[in-house]
């Protein structure tokens, strides 16, 4: 047995990509994607059909967005769409980075995206809309939970974070493995972050044992690893999203894989809480590594987001 076969014993694996081929290859349960993989996606020649088909549909909507705006939303149903077609289970489109700090603004493209879906014969069922895990954002999952839009939140660093996004019902959070590892790195090269040393390991197993041991129904998924040495340090997280190369690393490992996380041992001694507008921005105002890494995450998403605008109005 295979790594990777084991630790879809114990986790739902989920691939981290938008590469067609490497989803048929791999074969996960949900696949997620993003500003930047969608980017990268569309250099395949694979998706140039979708591309066409977005800036012919673009053309034609009447729906009061620039049209540049409606080719990139429609490309990452088309592409969702795709990847549903392949997956048994759920893809994560992600609303604009841009948009991140608009509560109102999150909440209406979440529901134009939604609305696509369903012109392309999706149920909302299959969708979770990947969300920045702002203030703004948390505060827009809660209305689009309401409304039964199940919402990812993503870059997430903080505990504070994973507390406000549980008390709003998100349906599943993306706390950020590696990137935490790379701030810590960038601080201090020469310490050992190795296996459960891993900052970043650290943070997702206090957030999984924090809501197992208060009863969230709110789904943790570990994203952004650096290495398999993350993953296997996280085995039984819910969750656990993989690019296409550690997928490839786990797959060609058969050395035996130990479960590191399970509701049964989640144990905390944080009281459960809630958590305010004015806590929520506190603790991110003292959490340096968890300040830095959400507005880096956000400038990078928006980036890639501003540079399929620009490939597609070349195209148009």
């Amino acid at each position: 047995m295979s790594k990777l076969d084991a630790l879809r014993e114990m986790t739902v694996v989920v691939a981290d990509t938008g590469d067609i081929d490497a989803i048929r290859t791999h074969k996960p349960q949900d696949a997620t994607t993003n500003p930047s993989l969608i980017l990268k996606a569309a250099t395949l020649p694979a998706y140039q059909a979708h591309i066409k088909a977005a800036l012919a549909w673009a053309k034609t909507a009447n729906n009061g967005e620039d049209f540049i705006i409606n080719a990139c939303d429609h490309l990452a149903v088309a592409i969702g769409c795709e990847i549903l077609d392949i997956i048994p289970g759920l893809v994560s489109t992600e609303v604009d980075a841009r948009l991140s700090f608009d509560t109102e603004a999150m909440i209406k493209k979440a529901r134009k995206l939604i609305a696509m879906y369903a012109d392309a014969g999706v149920s909302s069922e299959r969708i979770l809309i990947k969300i920045a895990s702002t203030w703004e954002g948390i505060q827009a999952a809660k209305q689009l939970e309401a409304e039964g839009i199940h919402c990812n939140l993503t870059l997430l660093f903080n505990f504070t974070q994973a507390v406000a996004c549980a008390e709003a019902g998100a349906t599943l959070i993306s706390p950020f493995v590696g990137r935490i590892l790379d701030w810590y790195k960038a601080q201090d090269p020469s310490a050992d972050y190795s296996g459960e040393n891993d900052p970043g390991v650290v943070s997702v197993t206090q957030i999984y044992n924090y809501y197992k041991q208060h009863g969230y129904k709110t789904v943790v998924m570990g994203a952004s690893f650096r290495n398999t040495g993350e993953v296997e340090a996280l085995a039984g997280c819910d969750k656990l999203t993989i690019s296409p190369d550690l997928l490839a690393a786990l797959t060609a490992d058969s050395t035996p894989l130990e479960r590191r996380l399970e509701p049964a041992k989640a144990f905390t001694d944080i009281e459960r809480h809630s958590v305010s507008e004015a806590q929520f921005r506190w603790a991110m105002n003292e959490d340096t590594m968890a300040n830095d890494k959400l507005a880096d995450g956000i400038r990078r998403f928006a980036a890639d987001q501003v540079l399929l605008e620009q490939q597609l109005s070349e195209l148009a």
